[in-house]
């Protein structure tokens, strides 16, 4: 994909400005609520006319001001998925995936409907009326009527916002598989690290309506979350072949496997592990009631305002602990150091 925009829209004495160009498949636009990204969404997708500029979709002109220049909506290809799935009432599930594929030219259908509805796991709600449909069952069906619609870019507006924090994670492996199934490229708009993180490479920041950077997600975890707030900065580990050990489950990590506390599903999947749940140990400690203990080596150090980040490569996986410069000192840990990670099976978090 590459999207190159240059617009600006006024509001009164408030205005979005924003001028980027994006080539990643999976991006996120981040902000707080009132720093323009939905503003920046409707003027792509056709909904809003920007005051001045540009916008380019590989190569093709969407908007351009000079050379009046303005498609329609339906003739962007840009998909959009809104914060409320705006499903039609009146029509069956099927019905409503089927709405965009029947308005498009038969040489432009490139999604097969069964495959999709597999992919989705929703082959039973096909013939349900889609008032009888729960939230997150209703995102799914508006996500697949605009796969269906075989768009050049899927836009996400703040999609899993409505959604409680559980069912929210229900949804992103969906997200995730039909973006990988398929490849079509996304703009991901939240203002929700954690989701950018699960769903996206790339983030364009957006600040009192300014586009102000771009940067990877990661970056801009690190740069956001780091010595802030109460939770600080959440490491997010993929853990695979689980292992039942009675009243503990025993993950692969990388090369290393992980002890978790066994509550609910003992599933691989991704989970959340706080930094700050992170002792760092200069020797292998005698005794603990800590389940896990890694040898590390410190890769890299972040000072924040009140808490040093500690990037340690433990065998090949990536952890980030917190702790206070106090004991960066008096341990005298520098890039290089060899230490002993050690955190609780209680730790972990599980996300999906």
């Amino acid at each position: 994909m590459l999207l190159e925009v240059n617009v600006e829209k006024r509001f009164g004495e408030f205005s979005v400005r924003a001028a980027f160009t994006l080539r990643s498949a999976k991006c996120g636009v981040f902000g707080p609520s009132g720093s323009g990204k939905s503003t920046l969404m409707h003027m792509l997708a056709g909904l809003l006319e920007p005051d001045s500029g540009f916008i380019r979709l590989n190569g093709q002109t969407l908007f351009d001001k000079a050379g009046k220049i303005s498609l329609p909506p339906e003739q962007r290809r840009i998909g959009v998925v809104f914060q409320n799935a705006c499903l039609f009432p009146h029509l069956s599930v099927r019905k409503n995936l089927l709405y965009g594929l029947s308005r498009l030219p038969a040489q432009q259908r490139s999604i097969d409907f069964d495959q999709l509805v597999r992919v989705l796991k929703i082959e039973e709600l096909l013939d349900r009326s889609v008032t009888r449909l729960s939230g997150g069952e209703k995102q799914r069906v508006a996500l697949g009527r605009t796969v269906l619609a075989c768009p050049q870019l899927i836009l996400l507006d703040e999609p899993l916002s409505g959604l409680d924090g559980q069912l929210k994670y229900q949804i992103i492996p969906y997200l995730r598989q039909v973006f990988a199934e398929f490849s079509i490229p996304m703009l991901f708009i939240s203002h929700s690290l954690e989701e950018l993180r699960l769903m996206t490479d790339e983030a364009l920041v957006l600040e009192r309506g300014q586009a102000a950077r771009q940067m990877t997600t990661e970056e801009l975890a690190r740069s956001r979350s780091l010595g802030g707030g109460e939770r600080g900065y959440i490491n997010l580990l993929q853990l695979d072949e689980p292992e039942d050990l009675g009243k503990l489950l025993s993950y692969r990590w990388g090369k290393t496997r992980l002890m978790l506390l066994k509550s609910g599903s003992a599933a691989a999947g991704q989970f959340a592990l706080g930094a700050r749940d992170i002792v760092l140990f200069k020797k292998h400690p005698e005794a603990t009631s800590a389940r896990n203990m890694l040898a590390c080596t410190v890769r890299r150090m972040y000072e924040t305002e009140w808490l040093t980040g500690i990037e340690l490569d433990c065998g090949g996986g990536t952890l980030i602990a917190e702790i206070v410069p106090q004991s960066v000192e008096e341990m005298e840990l520098h890039p290089g150091s060899e230490v002993v990670a050690v955190f609780k099976a209680s730790a972990f978090r599980r996300l999906y």
